[in-house]
């Protein structure tokens, strides 16, 4: 889902929001995406790079979660 406003300098795609969160996204200059979350009053932004590997450690941590490995 577009976000966006018309005269906008950088696209905004809205990808997952609850009623605290949100993850959105948009896009620089070069067309790299850029990744952003607001997790209450912090908000981290990314490069594609280091979203990819956030994703990767939240998937190593669910799988610990799930193998009963984290304690």
């Amino acid at each position: 889902m577009l976000t966006d406003e018309p005269g906008d300098e950088f696209p905004m795609e809205t990808l997952a929001e609850t009623e605290h969160f949100a993850i959105w996204r948009s896009t620089g200059d070069d067309d790299q995406y850029f990744f952003h979350l607001e997790l209450g009053n912090v908000s981290i932004h990314l490069t594609e790079e280091e979203w990819e590997e956030l994703v990767e450690l939240m998937g190593q941590a669910m799988d610990a979660l799930e193998s009963g490995d984290a304690g």
